[in-house]
């Protein structure tokens, strides 16, 4: 999710983080060793985590198929 900065995350623990950048990613997925900003490290895993939603629009269709009213 990429919020304009700069940002103070307040966390469950008490703890704040903070980032002075004009653009700031944070993680929805909790894999960054950067957490609560993003790191990208959910790339290096291969999709989403179980029980995370899919975003809108990441349906595939097969080569030669038409997609189905409201897919991708």
């Amino acid at each position: 999710m990429l919020v304009e900065g700069p940002v103070e995350v307040l966390l469950p623990d008490g703890s704040r983080r903070v980032s002075e950048r004009p653009v700031v990613a944070l993680c929805a997925c909790r894999r960054s060793r950067t957490y609560p900003f993003c790191d990208t490290s959910h790339r290096r895993h291969g999709g989403p985590r179980r029980g995370a939603p899919k975003p809108a629009g990441s349906e595939r269709v097969a080569d030669g198929e038409e997609p189905v009213a409201g897919e991708g």
